[in-house]
């Protein structure tokens, strides 16, 4: 049986969740452990989570971040 995947895509964070036993469980990041990650991405330099989160000052052209907001 295949597993089901969740996705929480949040304006400000994202979580990912599995069903295993009929409940949620929470997969945390792999950079920081946390189960709960930035929803920004910086797709030039591949960065996502906390890493891109940084890039928003230095780099705001190219960072991409409160998506949810513009999506329908």
């Amino acid at each position: 049986m295949s597993k089901i995947v969740g996705i929480d895509l949040g304006t400000t964070n994202s979580v990912v969740a599995v069903m295993e036993g009929g409940r949620p469980k929470v997969i945390p990041a792999a950079d920081t452990g946390r189960n709960i990650t930035p929803s920004v991405a910086e797709p030039t330099k591949n960065l996502v989570g906390d890493v891109a989160k940084r890039q928003v000052i230095l780099n705001p052209k190219n960072t991409i971040y409160s998506i949810k907001r513009l999506m329908g």
